[in-house]
């Protein structure tokens, strides 16, 4: 069994970094670490402390999507599992082995997700229905408070994020690929500079394979969310976003509306059962 990694720089700090390939060098579980620096210098390079690292200076941003598929074109042929994360992820040494044993387990599953808990603990929703425009504009501009339904649905929290469950878009933060699914679908469209490349491959993925949400193993997810802080990071958002509806289509897109209806049928379904168990058992 062949588990590979990769993660993309770009001004990363040296903390950050430290602390990112302390979880992937915690034991031997991958095989080998591509990191793919989009930084102007390659200074990062000097603390990157284990020798099955390969290190790829760009020496320029060409964006996320296309330095991971760097990185992915050369494990392809080699690899059964790959993991591309962001810098800002830390995680203990039983994740990468439980989410292998799923997906051993469950040969439909293209790619899984696990629980991503914020550095409070908390809960982050990040499996989701596949975007209409009106969910991007309430997440990028309104407050939380603010159709708060609306959101709790696109955002499948409801389910209590708790169970399994079938996700059409996962986050790109933490995807951890079936590398069969990639060779079958394509790697990341490079279009995207930064921001929807994560929502178009989990969505191409699902097309073919069943995408997971798994929470019976979590990470910690700093989550920077760049674009809220900066003008210039959030007009890039913008138009990434609008050349995800491009792609995929605005309010006409036949099957997102089929793919959310029968995500949405099959997890009430689940939640109506479990709620019929319960009560079985406290009248029992």
């Amino acid at each position: 069994m062949i588990i590979t990694a990769s993660i993309v720089l770009y001004k990363t700090s040296m903390a950050e970094l430290e602390k990112v390939c302390q979880s992937l060098f915690q034991d031997d579980t991958f095989s080998k670490v591509i990191i793919v620096d989009n930084s102007p210098d390659d200074r990062l390079k000097n603390i990157i402390p284990d020798k099955k690292v390969e290190y790829i200076f760009n020496g320029r941003n060409i964006g996320y999507g296309a330095a991971h598929n760097i990185a992915i074109r050369k494990i392809i042929d080699q690899s059964d599992y790959h993991l591309a994360l962001n810098t800002d992820i830390f995680f203990s040494a039983n994740v990468i082995p439980k989410l292998v044993e799923y997906l051993n387990e469950h040969r439909k599953v293209g790619l899984v997700l696990p629980k991503v808990l914020n550095l409070r603990g908390e809960v982050q929703h990040l499996a989701k229905l596949l975007p209409t425009p009106s969910n991007l504009l309430i997440r990028l501009f309104l407050p939380k408070n603010i159709l708060k339904k609306k959101r709790t649905k696109y955002q499948l929290a409801f389910n209590g994020y708790n169970t399994t469950m079938e996700a059409p878009c996962l986050s790109g933060c933490f995807m951890f690929f079936r590398v069969e699914a990639l060779k079958e679908v394509g790697l990341f469209d490079e279009r995207y500079f930064l921001y929807a490349e994560d929502f178009d491959l989990s969505r191409r993925i699902h097309e073919k394979y069943q995408t997971i949400y798994y929470p019976k193993v979590s990470i910690t997810h700093y989550h920077h969310r760049h674009s809220y802080k900066s003008g210039r990071m959030m007009l890039v958002h913008m138009i990434n976003t609008i050349r995800y509806f491009n792609k995929w289509g605005w309010f006409f897109d036949r099957n997102r509306r089929k793919t959310n209806k029968r995500v949405l049928k099959e997890l009430e379904y689940k939640l109506s059962k479990k709620e019929i168990s319960k009560h079985k058992t406290t009248v029992e």
